[in-house]
């Protein structure tokens, strides 16, 4: 297989998980942001918004948007700072917990459905060829963003 049919490939099944994704999140009534500061708060739970935003690579003032909305729709909720009176906590409500829950569990399952039929070694195999696949791509687009970083630096 060259490079070319595995960039193929895996442009292929981006674009087929990315459909999948919106189609679920769009039933949910939910965005990629949003569904991604949940994801945040259920792997790590409660929050400050400065670590929301450093966690998600985004701007505070986009925090509060996106918790603002989390917020109105009864998902997230902001609470005091037990040991910061200036700071909030962001946690995830009752209904955003078990929406969560239930999401990752859907995770595991598609996980599982995606390997099923493949021996352990042929997975350890995927999974190293991805790891590969992964890093030289983001070893290539830093590269090329220094790249282009020098160039509008000239």
């Amino acid at each position: 297989m060259s490079g070319t049919q595995v960039l193929d490939t895996l442009l292929a099944i981006s674009r087929i998980l990315e459909a999948d994704q919106e189609r679920e999140l769009d039933r949910r009534g939910l965005t990629v942001p949003r569904t991604h500061l949940m994801w945040v708060l259920f792997h790590g739970g409660p929050a400050t918004q400065i670590h929301l935003a450093e966690a998600l690579e985004v701007t505070p003032r986009y925090i509060t948007t996106l918790v603002d909305a989390l917020d109105a729709t009864g998902l997230a909720r902001r609470e005091p700072h037990p040991s910061d009176r200036r700071a909030v906590l962001v946690h995830l409500t009752e209904r955003g917990l078990s929406l969560m829950e239930t999401m990752d569990a859907e995770h595991t399952d598609l996980g599982a459905a995606l390997i099923d039929g493949l021996d352990d070694e042929t997975v350890a195999a995927a999974v190293r060829a991805l790891r590969h696949v992964r890093e030289r791509l983001e070893h290539l687009v830093a590269e090329h963003e220094r790249a282009q970083q020098e160039r509008e630096d000239l």
